[in-house]
């Protein structure tokens, strides 16, 4: 039987210096209702597609929580029969964390949030409004617009004139893209924090132009009234081996002022040596394309201003050691400086891919037990005339918000860890047929189906980016919900209803998390000194 904690313990746990993956298996919508501090989500219904890069050491301390839902307890076992040894429960759930007097946090990637907010109240972040941001456009004034988010994200709305410059590469491409330092730099995100994140980075680099963050990135600018940008594709070009050169000096500064520490290869096999006791992450930051051309095995992609966004998603174990990878050294330097004031043990591999054999193609995930679940296959050409003559049912187990974009027409969409009471909702049909985003969610949730009805469960094989690839309609819409949809955190652009009101009270959201985390706690932030100061 899973071991228990009380929350007492867990706070202990947090603060006794030994590494601790204190994970959350609700949905990320549910986890984002409130959750410890340093709780990272990973739900259950996704467990076997993140345990294994997530949690790579198997004697990592380990303690789930949920809502008294039950599905803590459905984890361990599942932990267990991956090879994890030391699993234990939060007794009592949430309710006993509140009970005990500590705080509980809304919100999704909430310590890289607060860091943010903690990093612009520390050294004092300049920040420029959407107003007067607007006026020096009209007025003709020398400005770029830098925008920090991944392209997916500047796709969907952007400042007008921005110029796509995920995290990272800010640093790393900001002497081509702005080569006079005449020019005011204004990085903006949808938000708040990698837009000061961004401009930080970029004054920590020493570059000679001001820079500003834009206050309260899009959302602050669809608020004050102004024109948002879509479908933009604007984004940097080849570095320049000038821009480079001036990159790289700027890192070596940022490394000397924040004691981030470069390790040979020699080092890192020592690491991955000592990988049975410390947990290792070795990840790459460059962008996922350049990932994809060619990358160290065993290294997963992580490009740096989406891990220090969502560093709780990529390393949810405390305490771990973390080696960033990339080609230069810039981006991987300006990653770590940030990776070390949140307070983690990072390290930049030098010359990390030269002379080395690479991995080409997207990274794929170890999925344990996989092999023995019997796939019961079926083409999209199968499917489609079950589906027109309403002999099957097809139940759609990825992402809501993906479901939404595009799904099998008649597709009911369900949670994995919901299936006892999801399955009821469904029509009655001869059969049903899983899919979901590649088809993996799916076929593992088949066999757990076909232990609670005696309908013919069938897998679409290669889910429906398979149905997509062989030219068939999609729908859209929310049309057939088997489940709440909370299974995603929505961003507050993507709620229905009064947005804007949805924005201000997400931007309020991140303006009071320097309080609250004061208040809780348990943060592991270290600054360091403002340059100038005293």
């Amino acid at each position: 039987m899973t071991a228990r904690v009380g929350a007492g313990a867990v706070k202990a746990m947090l603060r006794d210096g030994g590494e601790l993956a204190l994970v959350d298996v609700r949905e990320e919508g549910a986890h984002s209702a409130g959750h410890p501090f340093y709780a990272a989500s990973l739900p259950l219904s996704r467990l076997e597609l993140l345990a294994g890069d997530r949690l790579p050491r198997r004697s990592v301390r380990i303690v789930l929580l949920d809502d008294g839902e039950g599905l803590a307890e459905r984890a361990a076992a599942k932990l267990a029969e991956f090879g994890y040894g030391e699993v234990a429960i939060l007794d009592g759930g949430l309710a006993a964390w509140r009970a005990a007097g500590f705080v509980l946090f809304s919100g999704v990637h909430v310590p890289s949030k607060a860091f943010g907010e903690y990093v612009e109240h520390h050294y004092a972040t300049p920040h420029m409004s959407a107003e007067r941001l607007k006026a020096r456009m009209e007025a003709g004034e020398r400005l770029r617009v830098l925008d920090s988010r991944p392209l997916d994200e500047f796709r969907v709305m952007s400042i007008p004139g921005a110029t796509d410059a995920p995290g990272a590469e800010l640093a790393y491409r900001v002497h081509d893209l702005v080569p006079e330092s005449e020019t005011l730099v204004v990085v903006n995100c949808a938000g708040r924090t990698r837009s000061i994140i961004g401009a930080q980075s970029l004054i920590n680099a020493g570059i000679p132009n001001r820079v500003v963050a834009l206050q309260n990135g899009t959302m602050g600018w669809h608020l004050a009234g102004f024109g948002l940008e879509h479908g933009q594709e604007s984004r940097y070009g080849p570095i320049s081996q000038a821009g480079l050169d001036r990159a790289r000096r700027a890192a070596a500064g940022v490394a000397k002022r924040f004691g981030v520490r470069a390790i040979e290869r020699r080092e890192l096999d020592r690491l991955r040596q000592e990988a049975g006791q410390r947990t290792l992450y070795l990840l790459d930051v460059r962008s996922p394309e350049e990932y994809e051309a060619g990358h160290l095995p065993g290294s997963l992609s992580a490009p740096g201003g989406q891990l220090v966004q969502e560093t709780e998603s990529w390393v949810p174990v405390l305490g771990a050691r973390i080696v960033l990878i990339d080609d230069t050294g810039v981006r991987a330097t300006m990653t770590a400086h940030w990776l070390v004031q949140m307070g983690w043990e990072a390290y930049v591999l030098k010359d990390a891919l030269a002379g080395q054999a690479l991995v080409q193609g997207a990274y794929r995930a170890a999925i344990p037990a996989i092999g023995q679940v019997a796939e019961a296959g079926l083409t999209p050409q199968d499917v489609q005339p079950l589906l027109a003559s309403g002999r099957a049912v097809v139940v759609d187990f990825g992402f809501s918000r993906d479901y939404a974009k595009g799904h099998i027409p008649g597709a009911w969409f369900a949670i994995r860890s919901r299936l006892p009471s999801s399955l009821p909702r469904l029509p009655a049909a001869e059969m049903l047929v899983f899919t979901s985003a590649d088809g993996v969610l799916a076929r593992l949730a088949a066999p757990e189906a076909s232990q609670l009805t005696a309908t013919p469960v069938r897998v679409l094989t290669g889910g429906t980016a398979a149905w997509r690839a062989a030219g068939l309609p999609l729908a859209s819409g929310l049309e057939h919900l088997a489940d709440g949809r909370d299974d995603v955190w929505l961003r507050p652009y993507e709620n229905t209803g009064d947005v804007e009101r949805h924005m201000r009270d997400y931007l309020t959201w991140e303006l009071d998390l320097v309080r609250e985390i004061e208040r809780d706690g348990d943060h592991r932030f270290r600054l360091f000194p403002v340059q100038g100061a005293g």
